[in-house]
């Protein structure tokens, strides 16, 4: 029996080596890391869940951070924002309760509903559990909350004193172990827990299953997981295209239309993204200012070009740059989230800042149309599938 494998990224055939703890192997051609070295215990990862939701509950219910603001004390809790901003916009507000919330909870979970799966031969459960940490973790996004909690801050200083709150403790702990445990956690590991691949070896190897990322020779469902498989994800281009090309109409409104509405002692100040960010430096906060000018203008239009150049690289089936393109596909994953600030930003100062009050500061319609850029643009880069880079190569 063959122990050739297919690169998840590529599918370029590679024989696994065994690598040392603290070492990791990656592909030659793609070089996507296909796993650790070392074997780290299921064990540590069930630590690290149980530790991020016992902290969990103190993190949302204890205030982040206090203000006194015209002699009142006002807290802010990590769904607070959320909270206040259902009522005139509710999906702006649901977007910004699973990604500080929802999200994250669930990667957490899932972590311990897939031990207990694995212990109980739970398929089912298994597969569900592991399926929602892939999916999820991009989408958990507490260390983005905590750098926009700091631009909160950063506003309101010349307003109000400000005050630690002992739930921020509890986020940046919780921080701590996603980190941890996400760099842990490698569902390949978890899968051949479940059942290892050499259970399913074959001499020749046509397609890669991306839940269970077993190699195998054919068929319509996987040998190990029983989930549908194919050769390429089905209609990869064409759903990237259609968020692409969504996310590409709706950044007109996002940076035409007002994304906050501030009000100071009666005078009404609608800011858009660009207006905002030259308020901001003009303010003397040149580094916010950059900051937020990099995730909320750079950082979307950055994405819709770079993934516009790499489904135009495919259609034209170039022949050239393969590396730089999964690169650039991989940046593309990995920033994406970063969009989210400016509206958790706007999420905490609606908390801090009271309404009817001298001053006061709401969304503008601006946030709804940034809002589902950030969403659309997210799902374009997760819906591409970049075997589709490496296809022309693989024909040369």
């Amino acid at each position: 029996m063959s122990t050739v494998r297919l690169c998840p990224c590529c599918d370029l055939p590679l024989t696994p080596m065994v690598t040392r703890l603290g070492q990791s192997a990656f592909c030659p051609r793609c070089e996507s890391r296909l796993y650790h070295g070392g074997m780290p215990s299921l064990r540590g990862d069930l630590a690290l869940a149980l530790a991020g939701l016992i902290l969990f509950l103190p993190a949302h219910l204890y205030p982040l951070i206090t203000i006194r603001l015209f002699g009142v004390m006002i807290p802010a809790t990590i769904p607070s924002g959320a909270v206040t901003l259902s009522a005139d916009f509710p999906a702006v507000a649901a977007l910004i309760l699973f990604c500080s919330t929802l999200a994250p909870f669930l990667v957490f979970a899932a972590v311990l509903s897939a031990q207990y799966g694995l212990a109980r031969r739970q398929l089912r459960l298994f597969k569900t559990s592991l399926w929602l940490i892939e999916k999820l973790k991009h989408w958990a996004m507490f260390d983005v909350f905590l750098v926009s909690l700091g631009i909160a801050c950063f506003k309101v200083k010349d307003y109000a004193d400000i005050h630690v709150g002992a739930g921020l403790f509890c986020l940046v702990m919780m921080q701590l172990l996603m980190v941890i445990m996400l760099t842990r956690i490698h569902v390949k590991r978890y899968w051949e827990a479940w059942q290892p691949e050499t259970d399913h070896n074959s001499e020749v190897l046509k397609l890669h299953c991306h839940v269970c990322h077993m190699s195998q020779s054919s068929g319509s469902d996987c040998q190990r997981c029983q989930g549908p498989i194919h050769h390429r994800q089905p209609h990869s281009v064409q759903k990237t295209w259609a968020y692409l090309i969504t996310a590409a109409i709706f950044t007109i409104p996002a940076n035409l239309y007002p994304i906050s509405i501030f009000l100071n002692n009666g005078k009404r100040i609608e800011d858009t993204i660009l207006s905002g960010v030259a308020s901001l430096i003009s303010s003397g906060m040149e580094g916010i200012g950059a900051l937020i000018f990099f995730a909320s203008i750079v950082v979307p239009i950055a994405k819709i070009l770079g993934l516009a150049f790499i489904l135009l690289c495919i259609h034209l089936k170039l022949e050239i740059n393969h590396l730089h393109r999964m690169k650039l596909y991989r940046m593309i994953q990995w920033i994406g989230k970063w969009s989210m600030m400016d509206l958790f930003v706007i999420a905490i100062m609606v908390t801090l800042i009271d309404r009817g009050q001298i001053l006061d500061f709401t969304p503008g319609p601006g946030a709804i149309a940034f809002a589902t850029v950030v969403v659309l643009t997210m799902l374009a880069a997760e819906s591409l599938d970049p075997r589709l880079i490496w296809d022309k190569h693989d024909k040369k």
